[in-house]
Parts: structure tokens; C-alpha cells; sequence
């Protein structure tokens, strides 16, 4: 078995504030994590190099043989075939970016201790750059998930059969459509010929959804009675859906149960959208959007017409909230009130348009731990360091206090 390490490099910080909370592998896009699309490809174990204050929950398993590889990497055919012939010493690099190496643990040793490895042969992937797909900023999750939606669908639905599609519902290209045992689909329009549609494990849609592939929704994910859902959107696993969704990405465990419009966006695990929260993800005078750059303390060009929301984890938005195009919330924020808040909200603000405090971060992790629970699933140790690091690190940010 293949002993895989995925290492977050320094654009750990440009996918802030997904990030905050997780290592890069970890990001849904697609159907899949990163690290959970390298697991299904190879026969593997999966571990990380990510931040110090990361590493206990997410830990390092170093053998005699490890293959290291770049946690932004998208995987395809053609890269994991370059990648498993690699040998010792060998690696692949891209405009000066390792990629993938293959390490025995003196090696690792010494990667991990910054002396540097010389003694690598590698591969300049240049001329192969079509199959290197690396995620730079948090809206390439949304640009590039309608790709990733049919890569894992062939994946998952290899050589298995769908559930029966219920007569009570209208689809549309169902050799397109995978439904997983315990899912439950009644009186909903699926239209899979744009691109697949894939319902999980125990998922539920309840009646009168539209939905339009590529669409994909992990196990115990619920999309409510008359949503309307549009291409390139992920429901991540017990994420809850309303209203009218467009190239959206639900990490999982997260809310958006009432009406109210999202597109182009991401929202990361933990969330609540309050009712008829909408985001605005078009410009009224169509100009590029700009966004919230962690790396650079300012806003700066996104090449995008289209971009929403970039909410990290436990972030709630009151009822009837207004945010503006390209909004980045950071994580544990609260937001409500009338009028538009800011584009930027740094982790663990409380207030709105109207002005904000610091949200208490012991009350912040009791939330967490009520909402958590409610799911059976516990607030851990781990959890709490890493809120806790998010908080004191994200202080800067929060000019008010």
C-alpha cells in the first residue's frame, strides 16, 4: 500500500479563510475532499504536513517509502500515472513548484528539517501543463467543481448500479443519474444532459426540487421542499439546502434552509444561512470582482464578472441579511442587521453594517459545541485548539477592539 503525505505549501495562506481550519487536502471540490479523491484512485494511506497548530488533528504518518505530493493537485488520470513511477529521488516540479516526490524517510527527515534535496532528480512538468491543475484562491472550489463533479461521479459509480429513479419524478438523461442506496428522491425534476447527478447515501430530496447537473450531494445531505438548485453545485455530506443555490460548494454540515439566492460561492462547514439571506454575485455595473486577499491585507482583482460568498466554518448570517459581491467571512463570525455589511469580516465578529464587536470566543465554542451535538458529532479537544489559534491569530483583523 502506497504511503501518501500531502503537504500544504505556502498558498496555504491565499486559500484563507477555508483554510483556517483545515489543512488544503481537505477542501471539497467536486464530489470528493482532495485527500478522499487520491483514496479512491490509489490503494493508499493519507496523512498531512499542514500548520503546527493543524498537525495534531490532522497528523503525519512517515514510512520507509512516502510518496509526497502537492495538496493543491487536483488528480486526473494522466498526473497519478506520472506520480506512482516515480522512484526514490525522483520528483515532479512545475514553474519551480515540487509537485510530487518520492522520499525514504532520511529523505523526509530532512524535508521536514528545511536542509533542502538537492540530490532530487526532477521532472519539469512544463510541457504537460494541461494535466497540472493546481487550486491557488478560494473561488477556484466553485470555478473549477463542475469538472470535478463528473471526475468523481465515473470514480464512485464504477462498476455499481444506481437505485431505481421513483416514478414520481421527471428525469432528464437518467443514464446520468446515480442514486446511492437509502437516498430518498420524490416529485423533483432531474436533468443530468448538461452533466451527471449524484444523490449519497441516505440523502433526501424532498418534493418539487429542480435540479439541474452537474450536482452531487453527499451522504445524509437534504435538499428542501421547491429548491432550485443550478449546475456545478456540491452538497456536502448533512449539508441542508433551500431557496436557490447556482455553482455553489457546501464543505458539509452546514445550513441554507430557507429562501434566498447563493451563487458562486463556498461555504465551509458548520454554517447557517438565516432566512432569505442573499448574496449578491454580480456587479450592478458588471465590473471584476474583487476579493478579500489574506496574503496581501487588501482586496485585489479576481479576473471574475461572477464570485459570492467565501464564508469559513461555524459563521452564521441572520434573517433577511444583505452581502455584498465577492463577500469573505471569516470563521465563527455572526452577522446580521440591516443594510450591507462590509466585504471583509474577520473571524469572530459580531454585528453588521450597523458596526461589530468581538464575539467571546468561549461563548463561540459553546455555540460550536451545541450546534455540533445536534448532529452527534463532538466539539474535540483538537476542534477547540484550533478555533482558539483561529481567534488569536485573526485579532489584527479586527480593528475595533
Amino acid at each position: 500500500m502506497e504511503n501518501i503525505i500531502l503537504f500544504d505549501d505556502d498558498y496555504w495562506q491565499s486559500l484563507l479563510p477555508i483554510t483556517y481550519t483545515r489543512p488544503i487536502s481537505e477542501i471539497r471540490i467536486g464530489i470528493l475532499t482532495i485527500s478522499e479523491k487520491w483514496q479512491h484512485r490509489i490503494k493508499c494511506q493519507i496523512s498531512h504536513i499542514t500548520q503546527d497548530y493543524l498537525a495534531q488533528k490532522f497528523p503525519i504518518n512517515i514510512s520507509d517509502n512516502n510518496l509526497v505530493i502537492n495538496s493543491r493537485l487536483l488528480p486526473n488520470d494522466n498526473m497519478e500515472d506520472l506520480i506512482l513511477q516515480l522512484g526514490f529521488n525522483e520528483a515532479l516540479l512545475y514553474k519551480d513548484q515540487l509537485i510530487a516526490a518520492r522520499l525514504n524517510k532520511a529523505q523526509f527527515d530532512k524535508l521536514i528539517e528545511n536542509q533542502g534535496l538537492e540530490e532530487l532528480e526532477g521532472v519539469d512538468l512544463a510541457k504537460e501543463d494541461k494535466y497540472v491543475h493546481l487550486i491557488k484562491r478560494p473561488y477556484d472550489v466553485f470555478i473549477e467543481n463542475g469538472k470535478e463533479i463528473p471526475k468523481d461521479y465515473k470514480i464512485l459509480t464504477h462498476l455499481k448500479k444506481s437505485e431505481m429513479i421513483s416514478y414520481h419524478n421527471h428525469p432528464i438523461a437518467p443514464e446520468n443519474i446515480f442514486i446511492e442506496k437509502g437516498a430518498t428522491v420524490l416529485c423533483s425534476t432531474l436533468n443530468a444532459s448538461e452533466g451527471p447527478i449524484y444523490i449519497g447515501k441516505n440523502a433526501t430530496v424532498m418534493e418539487g426540487c429542480n435540479i439541474r447537473g452537474p450536482f452531487a450531494m453527499g451522504e445524509g445531505a437534504v435538499l428542501k421542499m421547491g429548491a432550485r438548485v443550478y449546475k456545478d453545485t456540491t452538497l456536502g455530506p448533512y449539508a441542508k439546502v433551500g431557496g436557490e443555490v447556482s455553482n455553489v460548494v457546501f464543505q458539509g454540515y452546514c445550513n441554507k434552509g430557507h429562501d434566498g439566492y447563493l451563487g458562486n460561492s463556498y461555504l465551509g462547514e458548520w454554517c447557517n444561512l438565516g432566512a432569505d439571506t442573499n448574496s449578491s454575485n454580480l456587479k450592478n455595473n458588471y465590473a471584476e470582482v474583487k476579493l478579500w486577499d489574506y496574503t496581501k491585507d487588501s482586496f485585489t482583482k479576481t479576473g471574475l464578472q461572477f464570485c459570492g460568498l467565501i464564508m469559513g466554518d461555524h459563521s452564521k448570517t441572520g434573517i433577511n441579511t444583505m452581502l455584498n459581491t465577492g463577500t469573505v467571512i471569516g470563521v465563527s463570525a455572526n452577522v446580521f442587521g440591516s443594510g450591507y455589511p462590509r466585504n471583509f469580516i474577520p473571524s469572530y465578529a459580531w454585528g453588521g453594517a450597523s458596526g461589530y464587536k468581538t464575539y467571546n470566543v468561549d461563548k463561540a465554542l459553546e455555540v460550536a459545541r451545541i450546534v455540533m451535538g445536534r448532529r452527534n458529532i463532538d466539539l474535540t479537544s483538537d476542534d477547540s485548539t484550533i478555533l482558539q489559534h483561529v481567534y488569536h491569530d485573526s485579532a489584527s483583523y479586527r480593528n475595533w477592539e
